[in-house]
């Protein structure tokens, strides 16, 4: 069976093969640019600098060498652009305080400071005020909160809006590209169109806009959903206008050869309980999210892709009802998120798209036996009656051992009696 099928098979709840596989799919579902390079090392493939394609969380690309070694089931495709503005292109080196040279677009520029933090600048524009910061030592960027003041009286929502814009024929020309490359690999191909999540203009606060405007101050904006929601609603009516029309323009162009599409990545989760009650959430944004779900089940065959961290089991019947068919990163560890009972309950509706694996705890400091239990535990629960496609619990992190990394990917071939 090919990695397409496997993964069509599994996303329409019937029984696969084997497991499908994901690592390097998407933004939540990768690994930190160490990993990728230790990974490589451990597989015994040509040692050169790994690429930094998410500078944010310092993602390392997993390129088709790895993917083969690997084994991986899923090409995942994501905009021309990185979250800080500038290109996935021109690429030049770039050492972390670690000592790890990497590779990094072009534009990627960055200041140090007398303390040693370094940052990172929008567009790549040294000139305007830095957009990222990663500390002493660290390894990843923190956003910068850079809200101007703005007129509690004069919001206009289309200053939220300056990151959702029409498709242009340069981006609309990389998707063609690159998801035909993609679809060539006989894997299955997700989709991050980008522009289509609602708030996530929020969670990331415009570290991409030189001079962001409304609100961007991430505590500012989930206030505002308590006391501005007429202000949201219209941010999201917007929003949800231009998706629609890129959708079109996307579908026509690439429709055939994408199987999944990642839609939105907002959190609405804490490790205990959820950001707002089901009942904001069914007001302000589940009428959004079913027109955009709605428009791509009418016109597509595409699945569609939830992101969302946090314990959010009061949530995922409302995440059925908005027309979503796959929710990630499926954090276990988190309060109301034990496997058997999601899988009881959900598993007729939503693909389980992780949950393979705890990389808050287990992964980064449990041994390889450790890893191995979990793996093969959370594919006997989850893999029943297809509707799930292996990944770890978001992105692996910086530090963790290649040992438990290898023995997570090994476990899943165990399962799938594949190795």
């Amino acid at each position: 069976m090919c990695a397409r099928k496997r993964v069509l098979d599994a996303l329409n709840h019937r029984q696969p093969d084997r497991v499908p596989l994901d690592i390097g799919a998407t933004m939540c579902s990768g690994m930190h640019v160490s990993c990728v390079a230790a990974l490589r090392d451990f597989y015994g493939l040509e040692k050169r600098p790994v690429k930094v394609h998410e500078p944010f969380q310092m993602l390392g690309l997993i390129e088709e060498d790895l993917e083969e070694a690997i084994g991986v089931d899923i090409e995942g495709v994501n905009g021309r652009n990185t979250l800080f503005g500038f290109p996935c292109a021109d690429w030049k080196p770039w050492r972390l305080d670690s000592g790890l040279e990497v590779l990094v677009p072009g534009r990627f520029n960055t200041t140090r400071d007398e303390k040693g933090n370094t940052y990172l600048y929008p567009e790549g524009d040294t000139g305007v005020p830095p957009s990222g910061k990663m500390p002493k030592g660290g390894f990843y960027f923190d956003a910068i909160i850079r809200q101007e003041a703005f007129d509690e009286d004069r919001l206009d929502p289309e200053d939220n809006l300056e990151e959702f814009t029409l498709i242009t024929d340069e981006d609309l020309d990389h998707f063609k590209t690159a998801i035909r490359r993609a679809a060539g690999t006989g894997r299955a191909v997700l989709a991050s169109f980008g522009g289509m999540g609602l708030g996530d203009v929020a969670l990331v606060p415009g570290p991409f806009l030189k001079h962001p405007k409304g609100i961007r101050d991430v505590a500012e904006w989930y206030i505002s959903t308590a006391i501005r929601q007429d202000y949201i609603h219209q941010v999201f009516a917007r929003q949800t206008d231009i998706a629609l029309e890129n959708l079109r323009v996307l579908n026509e162009a690439v429709g055939k050869d994408v199987a999944v599409a990642f839609i939105c990545g907002t959190d609405f989760g804490t490790q205990t309980s959820t950001f707002c009650s089901p009942e904001t959430f069914q007001a302000l944004y589940v009428p959004y999210y079913k027109k955009i779900n709605g428009w791509i089940h009418a016109h597509t065959s595409w699945k569609t892709f939830k992101h969302c961290c946090g314990a959010i089991e009061p949530f995922l019947k409302l995440f059925i009802e908005a027309g979503f068919d796959v929710i990630n990163p499926v954090q276990c560890s988190a309060a109301g998120m034990e496997p058997e009972h999601l899988k009881n309950t959900y598993g007729d509706h939503l693909t389980f798209w992780g949950g393979g694996v705890d990389t808050q705890h287990v992964l980064p400091f449990g041994t390889p036996r450790q890893v191995r239990e979990q793996v093969l535990a959370r594919c006997d629960i989850f893999s029943r009656n297809g509707g799930f496609v292996f990944a770890a619990i978001h992105n692996i992190q910086a530090g963790t051992p290649v040992a438990n990394i290898a023995a997570m990917i090994e476990a899943v071939h165990a399962f799938n009696g594949t190795r």
